[in-house]
């Protein structure tokens, strides 16, 4: 296949964008209507902040696999821009004092333990793939800080419009990314522009622009899963096992036993409690079982996918 030219490779990674950057997410559409409810904004920020965590990590991937002190130069000042440098607060920061301004516990964030199980995948996979691939498609994966300024504009009118409940001095993150994303944006773009010469290359950075958009959208998919209050189905029988006295979900082709916290866990699923909900109410029951959030959440999702499960919405 012929080469793209630089314009035509750049319009063909602007497209990806245009149809798959997670700002056409439903999530973030009811974020930017003002749509969503205080339990939601928050369970995005406790686990947004996991993404947060992994972008330092991706980036130092990327700095190893650099041999150009320029390109090194210029991209460690992303580093300097999540953890912070001299008389400078970092982005991890910034996002820390956005759980403060919807009312989290910082330490609980910064701690991990309710992150979902579907956005810890999520943004490892994106780990992952910067860790497996060359330098040339791990930074067309972060051309996805094309679009970011014009989502942080964005989200900032929302916030001040439809969640005053949220301290301004939180949105501080935001504003910061509206300046340091485009310019972070030009330089990939341009180095991947200047690299991608061959249309072997060129798909390849295609190809990652747009798995970068798809992880994007997992964690979304995983935050918006997690507020839907699950309850048993409707075909769903409960019935105690008469020779131990487990529980038995009878169903109409197979029948699932339970037993110990599974039985807690199904007693919650009432219809009016979310996912996170249950899990948070568990992990307060049960302080001492540190993994017991993503245990719930894994539980609910195999219940779903047998069927005793069902959203109540």
């Amino acid at each position: 296949m012929t080469a793209l030219s630089r314009p035509e490779l750049e319009a063909r990674l602007r497209a990806i964008l245009a149809e798959r950057y997670h700002d056409a997410h439903p999530f973030n559409v009811r974020m930017h209507e003002g749509r969503l409810s205080p339990e939601e904004i928050c369970s995005w920020v406790r686990n947004r902040y996991y993404y947060q965590t992994r972008i330092p990590i991706k980036d130092g991937h990327i700095l190893s696999k650099a041999e150009d002190p320029a390109f090194r130069r210029e991209w460690v000042e992303r580093l300097h821009d999540h953890d912070g440098s001299q008389g400078e607060v970092g982005g991890l920061e910034l996002w820390l004092r956005l759980a403060d301004a919807v009312g989290l516990d910082r330490d609980e964030v910064r701690s991990l333990r309710y992150v979902l199980p579907g956005v810890r995948a999520a943004c490892d996979d994106y780990v992952r793939f910067v860790e497996s691939h060359d330098l040339l498609a791990s930074v067309a994966a972060s051309l996805t800080e094309l679009a970011a300024g014009g989502i942080m504009h964005a989200r900032i009118a929302a916030f001040e419009k439809h969640y005053p409940w949220v301290d301004a001095a939180g949105l501080r993150y935001f504003q910061t990314r509206t300046t340091k994303a485009p310019r972070d944006g030009s330089f990939g773009l341009g180095f991947v522009l200047d690299h991608a010469r061959t249309r072997e290359d060129q798909e390849r950075c295609l190809a990652a622009l747009a798995r970068k958009c798809e992880i994007l959208w997992r964690l979304l998919d995983a935050v918006e899963a997690a507020q839907r209050p699950p309850r048993l189905a409707p075909h769903a029988l409960v019935r105690q096992d008469p020779v131990d006295g487990r529980t038995l979900v009878v169903l109409p082709e197979r029948a699932v036993r339970t037993s110990g916290s599974a039985d807690e866990i199904l007693a919650l699923c009432d219809g009016a409690r979310s996912r996170e909900a249950i899990a948070s109410e568990l992990a307060a029951r049960h302080p001492e079982v540190e993994a017991l959030p993503e245990d719930v959440h894994r539980f609910l999702e195999e219940m779903e996918r047998l069927g005793v499960l069902e959203s109540a919405r």
